[in-house]
């Protein structure tokens, strides 16, 4: 076994990097993502996948983790163990997708968790957001081991429940609701923590260093319970009405949060996630409360705690307004934004591969979606999102280019080899 360690640079040497990319194959590829569409996953449900993905790492001759993070619910780690005095590089993917697959209103064929292959892309719920990232991982290390390739450092593959960004709330419970992250929570509470990680969320390839936080809000006004006929002269008193008046005050500090919470040419968007009031089975009553939730993106130069702070304050001023209305207010999810340097060794192995493989720098972004690296970097995991998507979903659903699923594999095994350290090379 020859040595072929990389220089202090950790360029690799050309030969070595033709060995690698011979080794990625795109049947394989579009074969085990039509596999994992195949397999229902939503949130709670990510069972059968696990079972999947711990066959598949076995079958690289992977160390391999069943992590059951509650019952039938578990990550799966596996370890890609090199010879020692090397950095450890974590590739993580969630299991569960971002649909169940039998939202009636959701009616593309990429919404679905049935393969289709056409046109040179795969079609399918859970391809896009991020089984299609767990097969480009899983043949990615595939490629470097047919090629002989022996590292110094361990690579270590991920696949975790509970990413999609929702949580139980009131009458909300289960583990369908448990997500925003609680896989990777689990992951890192556990003993598993790499010198750096790879998200390969739906990016287009770009370099995500930075991404916005996300932290939940619930403002409710009270109101008076009678039936329709004896509410003559008090329909004012109406919850739904008195949210109606609240309603301006709200889209007025919306536009400012909006405004002076943008970062990175984007806009700390607040959505306005629900709202709930009454009993359609009775709409002759008045109803007793109204609840409106809100999604406040937080970017990655605030923290949840000053966010908070800022609505707080807009709510008690809404309070001393309407005494009588018996406002409410909670923050039910806080999220914090995740960053990293553009000048660490990860980025520059990420870009250098990349243009190596398609001969173009990649972009670099700043997203208001959330991601486990919002987890990750608390724990002092350097984490970047980037991966394999081809534009955004648009009504038929989740897909991505095939040349896109077989190029990120290439960029990833190159990039493992780089930062990891080749050891040895097997003739």
């Amino acid at each position: 076994m020859p040595s072929a360690t990389a220089n202090p640079k950790r360029t690799l040497d050309p030969k070595v990097v033709e060995r690698i990319l011979a080794e990625v194959r795109e049947d394989e590829i579009v074969a085990m993502s039509t596999d994992v569409i195949n397999i229902p996953s939503p949130t709670g449900e990510e069972l059968q996948m696990a079972q999947y993905m711990l066959s598949a790492l076995q079958n690289l001759g992977l160390e391999v983790t069943w992590q059951e993070a509650e019952e039938a619910r578990a990550n799966v780690v596996g370890r890609w163990k090199g010879s020692g005095g090397g950095k450890n590089l974590m590739f993580n993917g969630h299991m569960d997708t971002s649909n169940t697959g039998r939202e009636e209103f959701l009616a593309g064929t990429g919404y679905k968790p049935h393969a289709i292959v056409k046109d040179g892309f795969i079609y399918g719920l859970g391809i896009y957001n991020m089984k299609g990232a767990l097969v480009c991982y899983t043949h990615a290390v595939r490629a470097l081991q047919r090629a002989g390739v022996h590292l110094k450092g361990d690579v270590i593959i991920a696949a975790v429940v509970g990413e999609i960004e929702k949580t139980q709330w009131g009458e909300f419970k289960g583990k369908e609701y448990r997500g925003y992250g609680c896989g990777t929570h689990y992951l890192v509470n556990h003993g598993v923590l790499p010198d750096m990680c790879i998200l390969g969320e739906p990016t287009d390839m770009r370099v995500v260093l930075e991404h916005f936080g996300s932290m939940w809000v619930r403002i409710s006004c009270k109101g008076i319970y009678v039936h329709t006929a004896f509410c003559e002269g008090r329909e004012e008193m109406n919850s739904i009405r008195r949210m109606v008046d609240l309603m301006p005050p709200i889209l007025n500090w919306i536009g400012r949060w909006e405004k002076k919470a943008s970062y990175g040419g984007k806009k700390a968007i607040v959505n306005l996630g629900g709202i709930r009031g009454g009993h359609a089975w009775r709409a002759s009553r008045t109803p007793e409360k109204t609840d409106l939730f809100l999604d406040v993106r937080v970017p990655p130069t605030v923290s949840m705690a000053e966010a908070r702070r800022d609505i707080h304050r807009f709510f008690l001023l809404l309070e001393k307004t309407h005494t009588e209305w018996g406002l409410e207010f909670e923050t039910y999810v806080s999220v914090p934004g995740a960053s990293m340097s553009p000048e660490h060794e990860m980025i520059r192995a990420i870009e250098r591969n990349h243009k190596r493989v398609t001969g173009k720098t990649p972009e670099r972004e700043v997203v208001t979606w959330c991601s486990d690296a919002s987890v990750l970097s608390r724990y002092g995991v350097e984490t970047v999102n980037y991966g394999p998507s081809s534009g955004p979903r648009d009504k038929e659903g989740e897909k991505v280019r095939i040349e896109t699923l077989v190029e990120i594999t290439k960029i990833y095994a190159l990039t493992a080899a780089e930062l990891c350290g080749v050891s040895s090379i097997s003739r």
